[in-house]
């Protein structure tokens, strides 16, 4: 082979190999897009297994990972009860999926602790434990937004919060409740993310008046609650209006087994 016709073939060879080499994608490259999951856990009891009290929170672990979120809000949190054989839940997953976390502990609850959680692929730092407010009726359990912020890998900062609303069947509590978070979170100047369970559908009025501060990624939201035959929709993911992010995707996973929640996945871009 002449040294003209060695050269040729090298550099058709090296144009071939790069045409032909797998391209990245440049929406999995990009750093201000943030995958988030909502998820009530029912202190990771699976329904099925309700009657027996089987705490399963390898089953919570395996759907979140399956998911790879960047941010989780967490519902329904135990740490160290005894119905859940002493487990702090917050730690446990946070531990087993690799994510920084902060709990905000809501009530007692037998022997120990139980309420809401965030985590998170990037560092943490600020959390803030805000309480709402009830009617003070016996059966109001008391609420609370957790919050915390997020560093982005670019640098920017983000604050990511979770709650989870009162369950009781008059709105009363949970307008009272939702009014505050829209007070709490007027002034926040970092773009806010909020997830979790409202306890209200989206044609509510708890919800008309989340969506006076909030946008949520969704506009025709699937059902998240039961996980068998799913008939309303409670579970949710928002940011503040004026934030400048972008919904992607919003999805409602269908995993029946782990929760009496299905849990929610949405894709977000921030843009600059």
């Amino acid at each position: 082979m002449t040294r003209f016709n060695f050269v040729c073939y090298y550099l058709l060879l090296t144009i071939l190999l790069f045409s032909c080499s797998p391209k990245t994608s440049i929406r999995g490259n990009d750093q201000s897009t943030i995958r988030v999951l909502t998820y009530n856990i029912h202190h990771a009891n699976p329904p099925s297994k309700a009657k027996e009290g089987l705490i399963d929170l390898a089953a919570i672990a395996k759907v979140i990972e399956t998911q790879k979120p960047d941010l989780v809000a967490l519902q329904e949190v135990d740490v160290n009860t005894k119905r859940s054989g002493n487990m702090n839940e917050a730690v446990f997953l946070a531990t087993r999926l690799k994510m920084n976390f902060y709990f905000f502990k809501a009530i007692d609850h037998d022997g120990g602790d139980y309420g809401v959680a965030i985590l998170s692929k990037y560092p943490l730092s600020d959390p803030q434990t805000y309480k709402l407010p009830n009617n003070g009726e016996a059966k109001a359990e008391p609420r609370v937004l957790g919050m915390g912020t997020v560093t982005l890998p670019d640098g920017r900062k983000i604050r990511f919060a979770s709650t989870h609303l009162d369950a009781q069947k008059s709105e009363e509590n949970r307008m009272m409740q939702v009014n505050e978070i829209n007070k709490l979170t007027e002034t926040e100047t970092l773009p806010l993310i909020i997830a979790g369970d409202l306890n209200a559908n989206t044609n509510s009025e708890v919800v008309k008046v989340f969506d006076r501060q909030f946008v949520r990624t969704c506009t025709d939201c699937g059902f998240t609650i039961p996980v068998i035959n799913p008939k309303n929709t409670i579970d949710h993911i928002a940011f503040k209006k004026g934030n400048n992010f972008e919904v992607i995707s919003h999805q409602v996973i269908n995993e029946t087994y782990a929760s009496d929640h299905l849990p929610v996945l949405a894709i977000l871009k921030l843009n600059k």
